[in-house]
């Protein structure tokens, strides 16, 4: 059953369409994180949807339900920002109560509520702390708690994660993603890194210039980018002009393998790092850079044709700066891309 439904919802500041006719639906129970850089409408289709930004057109319906009009406070909706905004001069316990006391709970109640949300969120006993005393990654656990405490029918997260360090925010978001899970949470979540979106989401929704650029589950977008675009906001950088035909495609480094289906003709063609594979014999390389990633080593190539490739390689053998190579394609790691538009 679909709990948020946007309908064709612009924003405009002066004659800039921030968020550009823009349709989506969340379902109930699922997690929907938007992706996309600065500046492509994430953000404030976030604040649309909390009620706390006014569209020029379209209509955003919680439950059925048509929000214009709906005062903030009256739409059943979390909100959590990524500076968390606590309150510096309560306590942890008093921040969390705020959020049942805007739900209108009775102050008798709130001990023992605030006592198991701060144990769902992993501060058991952390009620008397005072927030300057917290980690960032305690803060943010906090900050969740409050946003959880009126039970909001839909979870809205703003970079949640942001401002916490990446060992931090690889073990938060595995924990969110339990949390969610086992709450049944509706979430809706706007974030600029897709290694996080995509660790978090049931689906992910990329956005580009107020526009959506693909939807689809995190394994849809990362294998099938719809775009040249997406590609390369999801890091990839192998894109080339390319004619197919058949199984093959014409490139810039000579006959690239496509899979079988392929759209044919003048198109855009992606190859993942990891379908450019050194071989005994095939497009020859010199080895510009190497960096080591944990499972694997990646290199930057120049090709004796065309432009600079990205590839992965074992760590064992893995060859040094200044040494030529020759490598090939992979054909599943290959994306035929649509043409690009102007």
């Amino acid at each position: 059953m679909t709990l948020l439904q946007l309908e064709g919802v612009s924003v405009r500041f002066g004659e800039r369409a921030v968020v550009d006719a823009v349709d989506l639906a969340v379902a109930e129970h699922e997690v929907v994180c938007v992706l996309g850089p600065s500046g492509s409408g994430k953000s404030t289709l976030l604040r649309v949807v909390a009620g706390l930004q006014r569209v020029c057109a379209g209509r955003v319906l919680l439950g059925g339900a048509d929000q214009s009009g709906v005062p903030v406070h009256r739409r059943g909706v979390g909100l959590m920002f990524q500076d968390h905004q606590l309150f510096p001069h309560r306590d942890v316990g008093a921040n969390v109560s705020f959020g049942l006391r805007m739900r209108g709970a009775g102050r008798a109640s709130y001990a023992a509520e605030v006592a198991q949300l701060l144990e769902l969120v992993g501060l058991p006993g952390a009620q008397g702390r005072a927030v300057a005393s917290l980690s960032g990654g305690e803060q943010q656990r906090v900050a969740l708690a409050r946003a959880l405490a009126p039970s909001p029918r839909l979870l809205m997260l703003d970079e949640p994660l942001g401002q916490l360090d990446r060992g931090l925010r690889e073990r938060l978001v595995v924990e969110l993603r339990g949390l969610f899970s086992r709450l049944g949470t509706t979430v809706l979540a706007v974030t600029h890194d897709q290694g996080e979106a995509f660790a978090l989401a049931d689906r992910v929704v990329v956005m580009k210039d107020g526009r959506i650029a693909q939807a689809g589950t995190p394994l849809e977008v990362w294998q099938r980018p719809a775009s040249e675009f997406v590609a390369r906001f999801l890091g990839f950088e192998n894109v080339v002009p390319a004619v197919v035909s058949g199984t093959a495609a014409i490139t810039a480094w000579g006959k690239v393998p496509v899979p079988a289906g392929s759209p044919e003709g003048e198109q855009r063609l992606l190859v993942r790092p990891a379908g450019v594979v050194l071989c005994a014999a095939g497009l020859r390389c010199e080895v510009v850079s190497r960096t080591f990633r944990g499972t694997h080593v990646a290199l930057l190539l120049r090709p004796e044709a065309g432009p600079v490739l990205e590839a992965e390689c074992g760590l064992a053998g893995a060859p040094a700066v200044g040494d030529r190579v020759e490598v090939a394609f992979t054909p599943a790691e290959v994306v035929v891309l649509p043409p690009q538009t102007p």
